[in-house]
């Protein structure tokens, strides 16, 4: 299963998850958040990602959606529904914060399944055919090829500081030495932008997007993007008549 959906047509699974993210994205309805859910939990199921890298994602929204948590239900008013001193906790501010944290993991699992197995210039391709902007497929092409080049300049930084006995503290020395740090990366990525430009045009390049692989759209892209479509409507469906707010 998970090699039959990762052979659909990048197009489909881009375009159908952008679809139904949005879906989820508006939605008001505890129904409709938690059938999107469901769609991606199904979807992550039949896509079968590597778990360590899906961790890592939910982690990551997760965290986010923790820091919610800790501020949202004492600070959105209405009814109250437990107290602490000046601090008071609202119904109104818990539901907001489950419906947010539905629709946060809900959104990552549809992306997460849908582009599983989907490298960085299959995307970058992908969202170029969707009709996407050149600038904004150059940017999550070249952003998949060297973000980890700048993350490795900065350990470098650091480690450089290390030696010279720098020890980050709540201090102005710290955030002035960080400061100076964050100014040699960013002339250190406008220096190698330069390089790799100028390697560019010396092969040939003239700023147009010639990607070099091909998509076939087949009976069972269709087969796909009709059965997301049905699911997407389903997903408004409940929204419109699921009853507002669950």
């Amino acid at each position: 299963m998970a090699a039959q959906l990762r052979g659909i047509d990048p197009r489909a699974r881009l375009a159908m998850a952008a679809l139904l993210s949005a879906c989820v994205a508006v939605a008001q309805a505890f129904a409709a958040c938690m059938l999107g859910l469901a769609v991606g939990l199904a979807l992550l199921l039949a896509a079968r990602p590597a778990p360590a890298t899906l961790m890592k994602r939910f982690a990551a929204v997760d965290v986010f959606v923790l820091f919610l948590w800790c501020v949202v239900p004492w600070t959105t008013p209405g009814e109250p529904v437990w107290a602490f001193g000046p601090l008071t906790v609202t119904a109104q501010g818990l539901t907001l914060s489950l419906l947010v944290s539905l629709k946060a993991n809900a959104i990552c699992a549809i992306f997460s399944a849908l582009t599983t197995g989907m490298d960085i210039a299959t995307l970058g391709h992908a969202l170029r055919r969707l009709g996407c902007p050149q600038g904004l497929a150059w940017l999550v092409l070249f952003m998949g090829r060297y973000v980890h080049v700048l993350e490795e300049e900065w350990r470098s930084l650091i480690t450089a500081a290390r030696l010279r006995c720098f020890v980050p503290k709540s201090n102005a020395h710290t955030w002035r030495t960080l400061a100076t740090l964050l100014g040699l990366l960013l002339v250190r990525s406008h220096d190698r932008a330069r390089r790799v430009h100028e390697a560019m045009l010396l092969r040939g390049f003239t700023g147009s997007f010639r990607p070099l692989d091909t998509f076939a759209w087949r009976p069972r892209d269709t087969a796909f993007t009709a059965a997301l479509l049905i699911l997407a409507a389903l997903l408004a469906w409940t929204e419109l008549f699921g009853g507002p707010h669950g």
